[in-house]
């Protein structure tokens, strides 16, 4: 039976990509939603999931960091993309004819330049294959879509700029996600990130008590993020990354001390670090 991945977003996204990239023997499932995602992986529909985190000019992708606890699922690596927008037309179409170009409001964003140069008109949908998918049904002289180079080879379309992006560092940090309950931990010898979520005690100074630990024990802390949960401005939660494994000396010490100091806590999973991180 051929594995599946999920993803958000229509076929040609970035996160297609990233699944084909990344697991190219796995069938890549399309969902409407990053919910719908998890549920596929969570069902077992899916074997693996594969969800944005973060964008390094964008920042953190929104609603993710509440979807991760509640899902039950585990991290078990972390991809980082480098981004690229294709300015894409129906086929036999010339950039002079165009008028209106379609994306994701953030891919607009990030494509300011060639928007202004050609002085076209930004309509924002979406998902940025779902822009490519829409023109090839809909086909129009003078429309584009703003998408990965996938979308224009699945959709039929001609890429008429390439890498129209204004920044050429733009980076999305994806995750991997999986249903096991307690998935084989990373090889020895390999970098590794934990991932864990927690909300401190109603004591004072408690999260300053919590994190200390990392601290004095040397731990390398790369994520620290705060997050309300049901609209309680009293019920902060935390989402952090740090480098190294649990069973590591000085990071089981820090952990202990979260442990104490949390009135909530889990763990979300321990992966590979991307070499990309070190380049």
């Amino acid at each position: 039976m051929t594995k599946r991945i999920a993803f958000q977003g229509e076929l040609g996204a970035n996160s297609h990509e990233a699944c084909m990239a990344t697991y190219p023997g796995h069938e890549p499932v399309p969902c409407a939603t990053f919910e719908e995602a998890f549920e596929a992986v969570k069902s077992g529909d899916c074997q693996l999931g594969m969800i944005p985190v973060e964008n390094s000019i964008a920042g953190r992708v929104a609603d993710v960091h509440h979807l991760l606890p509640a899902s039950g699922l585990k991290i078990i690596g972390e991809y980082f993309k480098p981004i690229h927008f294709q300015l894409m037309a129906n086929r036999g179409v010339k950039l002079e004819d165009l008028k209106t170009v379609a994306s994701m409001a953030i891919a607009l964003g990030q494509c300011r330049n060639i928007v202004r140069k050609l002085k076209l008109r930004g309509e924002t949908v979406g998902d940025t294959a779902g822009a490519a998918k829409m023109l090839a049904e809909r086909p129009d002289p003078t429309r584009a879509a703003l998408a990965p180079a996938a979308a224009a080879e699945i959709y039929g379309l001609d890429i008429l700029a390439r890498d129209v992006e204004d920044e050429h560092n733009n980076t999305t940090r994806f995750i991997i996600m999986t249903a096991q309950k307690d998935p084989p931990p990373p090889p020895k010898g390999v970098p590794c990130v934990t991932s864990l979520v927690f909300r401190v005690r109603n004591l004072p100074a408690a999260l300053y008590k919590a994190l200390g630990g990392f601290a004095t024990n040397g731990v390398n802390m790369t994520k620290l993020e705060s997050y309300m949960e049901n609209g309680a401005f009293a019920a902060t939660f935390f989402y952090v990354e740090v480098d190294g494994r649990p069973e590591d000396v000085g990071l089981a010490r820090a952990i202990d001390e979260l442990r104490f100091f949390s009135e909530e806590f889990e763990m979300l999973g321990v992966y590979p670090a991307d070499p990309f991180r070190y380049s």
